[in-house]
């Protein structure tokens, strides 16, 4: 299996480790604010809450979640910026 992150490259990297509902939801929707359309954010996080928030937040903004993933814990979510 191809590892799928190191096809994803990202411009702007969100290190949410820690953070509670709903400060990586938060944080990601901050970077993305300062990003350009068609740019990808990387947002690490351990709230097992994100897998819901981020998921219906990309889909409410129009932002396309690219890949989610989880490892030992952690979640792993890249996300690009849509067309203004």
């Amino acid at each position: 299996m191809v590892d799928e992150k190191s096809e994803l490259r990202a411009d702007q990297l969100v290190d949410a480790r820690g953070l509670s509902c709903p400060l990586p939801l938060l944080r990601a929707k901050l970077a993305l604010n300062s990003m350009q359309a068609g740019q990808v954010l990387h947002l690490t996080a351990t709230d097992a809450g994100s897998q819901r928030d981020i998921t219906r937040f990309a889909e409410l903004a129009g932002h396309a979640l690219l890949h989610a993933s989880e490892q030992e814990g952690e979640f792993h979510y890249w996300l690009r910026k849509a067309q203004a």
